[in-house]
């Protein structure tokens, strides 16, 4: 699949966003760890704040007038209308950076890690998934469309290393049964929220499928959860306490 756009558009779909991509707490400990002892933190395509750390000094560049505004609303610091591959800042301005689950849908994400990398003295941190894992979670069975749609946007790990200039360490990040940050995976032992339009519009991949393919792919799901199939198969994931599959974070030291 190709797809000449990656970005989501989020002033036109992204109203519900911050109610349903929310700090986990278990993901954010990772987080502050890579940040290390950073007392001043930009964060890139910073959208709502999500793992912003709240006892640091923290810069915000985020292009959506929906996203900034939901900002002002979680109690933010507001953040600057930028994009990432022109960072309005002098050479190593920042103790550390940070890129949430961001970098898949910037137009020039070569430049924008680069940029990242320039205006940081410490660590940047990115957190993304890795489209060589995604194949291991459930989905991939039921919306393999929509796992098309992600393996098309979510840059290899092996460039977001050669992007930021390499000395990398790569963390697989797992994630709770009671993970509150809404993307595909943390929903991996509760498969009735993708039956729910507005947990879906907080994923921003099934916004590149058409409408009937969405609901080709969600009556799938929920025939198979009507009838007991997804259970007799995957039910064991409805108590596992964690699980590790495409989340990542990539340390840039």
């Amino acid at each position: 699949m190709r797809i000449d756009n990656p970005a989501f558009n989020y002033d036109q779909f992204g109203q519900q966003y911050s109610g349903y991509r929310r700090t986990d707490p278990d993901i954010a400990a990772y987080v502050n760890q890579a940040l290390g002892d950073a007392r001043t933190v930009l964060n890139v395509g910073a959208g709502a704040g999500s793992y912003e750390p709240a006892d640091r000094y923290v810069t915000a560049v985020e292009p959506s007038a929906v996203m900034r505004a939901q900002r002002l609303q979680q109690g933010k610091v507001p953040a600057i209308n930028g994009k990432a591959d022109h960072l309005p800042f002098d050479n190593h301005s920042f103790d550390a950076a940070m890129a949430m689950v961001t970098v898949h849908h910037w137009p020039d994400m070569d430049k924008g890690l680069k940029e990242m990398r320039r205006v940081t003295k410490g660590p940047v941190v990115v957190m993304t998934f890795d489209p060589t894992a995604l194949d291991n979670f459930w989905n991939a069975h039921y919306f393999p469309e929509l796992i098309a749609v992600e393996k098309a946007r979510y840059p290899t790990i092996d460039f977001i290393q050669h992007s930021l200039g390499g000395n990398t360490e790569v963390v697989p990040v797992p994630v709770s049964l009671d993970c509150v940050d809404g993307f595909q995976e943390a929903f991996y032992g509760r498969p009735e929220a993708f039956l729910e339009k507005e947990v879906r519009l907080s994923q921003s991949a099934w916004g590149f499928l058409p409408d009937d393919v969405q609901e080709a792919l969600v009556e799938r799901l929920r025939t198979d959860l009507a009838s007991g199939a997804w259970d007799r198969q995957y039910g064991h994931f409805r108590t596992q306490p964690f699980f590790t599959c495409a989340l990542r974070l990539i340390i840039a030291k």
